[in-house]
């Protein structure tokens, strides 16, 4: 799916739909860009119609006719939606369903009760990564933020010291690994690896949260001493339901799409011949539309049913969850027009051609590119989309393994120092009860760091592979 997507926008792209000089075209994309930052930022329009009107008015501004500038961003809304839509759509019912049946809750309660002491901050990071996985960041902060909040009243801990590794597993899962629609959206525009993908950011996660999470969890603490705000622990979901799915069965769901991802990965490395037939069997069931499809049927009964839902409850569950990942959807879908409108105009060739002279790393580029998208629009899912269409072109040549790094480049660079200009930003800020200050002291600064490890260690593995 992923590859003939890329084949069929590399199609598209052969003939440029305007005849503008490179000199028009970068001044036509900065332009293109500072529209849609503008109209985020400064008026506060929705990201969908920024990223709508920043397409139209990229195109024009590189002198394409305006029809064929529609044409180019519906085209790039379409396949992207269709590519990445499904997904997202399933992520967000597995989500929910983990939500709902309590198996979030009864995986922080049997990790918290096999940790104390020193090993808390770990414990969070554990509990994160692994709700993390299949949940957007704000359901994964909304389902946290009560734990967060009772361990650090209960075991009177720093604030800060159990919320910054929860907050970093969950950003890092958010950023760097598939099936958040960021990577996704990024691994279908420059048509790398999914498994290799998801394999590598693992790598790269693991050590990034460990810096970003405990590590310098004991920094913010000492910068940021607050007490739990009491009125922000909310009910938990499990707390209406007379029983939960159990523990292994709930980690067994939400790790199975992954499993089944990497296994495809590992098949095709090993045995490289698409005429085999186990290959061609993990080729089907690790594919990221039947690995997630199989997730989610299976969680209707380890986690759903177990819960003791009825029929009618798990249709109603399935229905809830996708209402609330319209705008994500629209979002993804408009930052694919975009990206094609710039593919269209002759971007990707103009970037291909100033490249040629640039001393700076192919990786360090898409990471700086990036971040500046997300210093100027608070986005990290924008950020990640404008930056892969951007760099695209450049990934044409490159190995497998280095294409799913230059997606994890991207990944990084998307979330450089979250500011004002965040929804997150004030999330974080508004659960913990703390001033503008001192959420740029914690969560900003756990952002970038974040951002910086994980580059460093995406150039590290560049090295070597």
């Amino acid at each position: 799916m992923t590859s003939l997507s890329v084949e069929m926008l590399a199609a598209d792209a052969v003939e440029p739909i305007t005849s503008a000089g490179n000199a028009q075209l970068g001044i036509a994309v900065l332009a293109g860009i500072a529209v849609i930052v503008l109209l985020i930022t400064k008026f506060k329009l929705h990201a969908f119609l920024a990223l709508t009107i920043g397409s139209l008015a990229l195109g024009a501004f590189a002198g394409a006719p305006l029809d064929k500038a529609i044409t180019s961003f519906t085209a790039g809304l379409g396949s992207t939606v269709a590519g990445v839509g499904v997904l997202i759509a399933l992520g967000a019912i597995l989500g929910k369903l983990l939500a709902d049946s309590g198996g979030a809750d009864q995986i922080v309660d049997t990790i918290l009760a096999k940790a104390s002491g020193r090993a808390m901050p770990w414990a969070m990071v554990l509990i994160a990564s692994i709700i993390g996985l299949p949940l957007f960041f704000e359901v994964g902060i909304v389902l946290l933020i009560p734990v967060v909040l009772m361990v650090a009243k209960r075991g009177n801990y720093s604030l800060m010291r159990i919320g910054i590794p929860a907050l970093a597993g969950l950003s890092v899962m958010h950023g760097l690994i598939p099936p958040h629609p960021g990577p996704l959206v990024a691994i279908d525009a420059i048509g790398a690896n999914l498994g290799v993908t998801l394999a590598l950011g693992l790598v790269v996660a693991i050590p990034t949260v460990i810096i970003a999470g405990p590590v310098f969890s004991k920094y913010a603490a000492r910068w940021v001493d607050i007490p739990a705000p009491e009125k922000m622990i909310p009910q938990r979901a499990s707390d209406d339901l007379e029983k939960r799915p159990s523990f292994g069965a709930t980690v067994a769901t939400v790790l199975l799409p992954v499993v089944l991802m990497m296994a495809k990965a590992l098949v095709d490395i090993v045995v490289d011949d698409p005429e085999n037939g186990v290959q061609r069997v993990t080729d089907v069931i690790g594919s990221p539309l039947i690995a997630l499809l199989a997730a989610v049927i299976v969680g209707l009964f380890t986690l759903g049913r177990a819960a003791g839902f009825t029929k009618d409850r798990l249709s109603s569950t399935v229905e809830k969850s996708l209402a609330p990942i319209a705008g994500v959807l629209l979002i993804v879908g408009a930052g694919g027009g975009f990206k094609q409108t710039l593919i269209d105009i002759g971007v990707g060739q103009m970037i291909l051609d100033f490249s040629e002279n640039w001393a700076i790393p192919t990786l360090l580029l898409a990471w700086l590119i990036a971040v500046a998208i997300r210093l100027a629009t608070g986005s990290a899912t924008v950020a990640t989309i404008s930056a892969a269409g951007l760099v695209a072109p450049l990934a044409a040549d490159m190995s497998t393994s280095h294409a799913a790094l230059l997606v994890l480049a991207i990944g990084a660079g998307s979330l450089f120092f979250s500011h004002v200009n965040d929804a997150g930003f004030w999330l974080v800020k508004e659960y913990f009860g703390m001033t503008v200050g001192q959420t740029i002291k914690t969560w900003s600064v756990m952002e970038t760091i974040i951002s910086v490890v994980g580059i460093v260690f995406v150039l590290l593995l560049s090295l070597v592979l």
